[in-house]
């Protein structure tokens, strides 16, 4: 129809099929229009069928290192957003994978909530170079960098509290419940009657200062406003 705003475009390059589908679901039911690869082979081959807003690598694929491939692409002025996902959490490959032209980077296992407020961020900036800074009410947060400012200030959140807070700027002004919030941001250890997301909004409240930027929703959860 016309006048309608096609769906952002994302590439899933990951050889582990159940992997692969999780994410790519997960990307889906989030409004993104998902192809998926299983190799650099096939990846080469979805990259010259049509243009992508977003591309998800596995790092390491049957066929080689992603960030190998992604490096020589970027010599070519290649300019898509990548996400590199990985089991490889030392700084020194996280940093490669930036110097190799990496935009984000995420190490597994991962929440699906916030991979895809990582994507949902890639896919805004897609064609501008690195991703813009997500912002909302004097709020600035920058995923690549894992930096949160309010009125320039920086501050300093744990892991929980930046992905909690990561989550609600991805959907800003909608609910998110207490219960996506426990299943995307902690591992199924976490009792499904804990009260952990509270106490860890409760902190955030605190940092963020006033006004207040996090609101409860009663019966539901918390949401952005």
């Amino acid at each position: 129809m016309s006048g309608v705003k096609p769906r952002p475009r994302v590439l899933v390059v990951e050889d582990d099929e159940n992997i692969r589908l999780a994410v790519s679901v997960e990307l889906s039911a989030n409004g993104l229009d998902v192809t998926s690869a299983r190799s650099l082979g096939e990846t080469g081959q979805a990259l010259g069928s049509g243009r992508f807003d977003c591309v998800v690598f596995d790092r390491m694929l049957p066929d080689g290192d992603a960030v190998d491939f992604v490096q020589q692409q970027r010599n070519t002025g290649w300019p898509v957003p990548v996400l590199f996902l990985t089991a490889r959490d030392s700084v020194a490959d996280r940093i490669s994978g930036f110097e190799h032209g990496g935009d984000d980077y995420l190490v597994k296992p991962f929440a699906m909530a916030e991979l895809t407020a990582r994507v949902l961020v890639l896919c805004r900036g897609s064609g501008k170079g690195r991703p813009v800074v997500l912002r909302h009410a004097g709020l600035e947060m920058d995923c690549a960098r894992r930096q949160v400012r309010r009125g320039g200030v920086l501050l300093i959140l744990s892991d929980k509290e930046f992905a909690v807070l990561e989550v609600l700027l991805a959907r800003p002004g909608h609910a998110v419940s207490r219960a996506q919030l426990r299943e995307h941001c902690w591992d199924s250890s976490v009792e499904p009657l804990s009260n952990v997301v509270d106490t860890v909004v409760l902190r955030l409240r605190r940092k963020l200062g006033s006004p207040e930027l996090i609101h409860a929703v009663r019966g539901v959860g918390y949401r952005l406003a």
